[in-house]
Parts: C-alpha cells; structure tokens; sequence
C-alpha cells in the first residue's frame, strides 16, 4: 500500500478506538453504578446487554490497535526501521493484552448465570470485587500503548511528516502516560490524575487522525533531503 493509504487507513484506525473505548467507558460505568459489590452486581445483571456491548467494544478496540501498528509502522520505517519495530511490537503487544475481558466476563458470569447462584454471599463478594479490580485495572496493555505511541511520535516529529505542534503534543502526551501507567498499575497513583492524563492523548489523537486521512503524511526529512 502506498503511504496516503497507510495514512487513511491510521487516521480511521484512530478514530474507531476513540469511538468504540469512550463508549466502552460510558456504557461499564453505567453498568456498575451503585453503592458496594452486592448493589453493582445487581446493577450488571439489570444491564447485561450493555455489559456484553462493552466486550464486543474492547475487540474492536484491540482490533484497531493491530491495525495502527501496521499502517504506523509503515509510515515510519523509513525514518528509523528499528524504532518503528520497536513501536509496532508495542501497538501490537497492545492489542493482544490491551483490552482484557475476562474481568468482565467474570462480572456477567457472577450477576447473571446459576451456576453462581450456588455461591453464599462472602464468596459473592469476594469475587466480585476481584472481578471488578480486574474490569477496572488498566494492564500493562496500556503501558505498551504509551510507549509504542511515544515512539510513533517521536518518529513522525523527527521526520517532520505531521505539524511539528501536533507532533511534540503526541510526544508529550504520550511520555506523560509512560510516567503514570505504572505508578497506577502498581497503586501508586489514583484519581483524579488517572482520568485527567488521558486529556493530552485524546487531544493529539483526534486532530491526528483528521489530519492523516484528509492531508496524509510528509516523506520523511532525510527522504527530501536526498
């Protein structure tokens, strides 16, 4: 595929992860609303449409991960092949463990089937509130997001194939959750900082995608250079 495909191809890859992870968000939040485990169960089990949605949503998500790590990568090989790679294992490591369901699978298994019925409420509880630790956990799937992203923008900036201000805003965004991904991961950093480091990405990577789709990329600078 030529490079303006690539790009097209990126630029919709990115807007169907933003589409299908907010809604993703919005829709288990709902799903989960109430005041200790046993009400959150029961408010899974009222909405487990909405629940099942959000699995098929985080495919999706993982799905376009892969996509981005292919179409990125080859936009940016030819600056440097090594980050590329580098940046394309990550997106793809990414989409393999980015979005894990099986908290919540295990959620809609303890809120809705009777083989969980069977269970006494200690054991109820308990493993809910492992389920939804797990839900609600970003993994280290997130961690190789932020840094195959950093990488991608630091290549796109090098090679001057974006606006060098949209370039340095992913460069930027993205080393910022490189910092915060494993301090929350590890319990050391909470809200409100978790939901506020995600505003820089979301900031880079709509205008990002607009632009690759209706401008595409520049050649590499070395490339124009020659």
């Amino acid at each position: 595929m030529t490079r303006t495909t690539n790009a097209r191809i990126a630029g919709f890859a990115f807007l169907v992860y933003i589409a299908a992870g907010i809604p993703s968000m919005v829709l288990f939040t709902r799903a989960t609303r109430g005041e200790g485990v046993a009400a959150q169960l029961a408010s899974i089990a009222q909405h487990a449409t909405e629940v099942r949605v959000t699995i098929l949503l985080g495919l999706v998500m993982n799905l376009s991960a892969l996509v981005l790590a292919v179409t990125l990568y080859a936009i940016t090989r030819d600056q440097d092949r090594d980050l590329a790679m580098l940046a394309l294992t990550c997106r793809v490591a990414e989409g393999i463990t980015g979005m894990d369901v099986s908290g919540t699978l295990g959620l809609l298994w303890l809120a809705t089937t009777t083989e969980a019925t069977g269970l006494d409420a200690s054991a109820a509880s308990t493993l809910g509130a492992f389920f939804l630790k797990m839900a609600n956990t970003m993994g280290a799937g997130a961690t190789f997001f932020a840094v195959g992203s950093t990488l991608f923008s630091w290549l796109l900036l090098r090679g001057r194939m974006i606006p060098a201000a949209l370039a340095w805003l992913g460069v930027f965004a993205s080393i910022l959750l490189v910092v915060c991904l494993p301090l929350q991961l590890a319990g050391l950093l909470g809200a409100p900082v978790t939901s506020f480091m995600w505003l820089p990405m979301l900031l880079f990577e709509v205008p990002l995608a607009l632009w690759l789709i209706v401008k595409g990329v520049a050649a590499p600078a070395h490339r124009q250079a020659a």
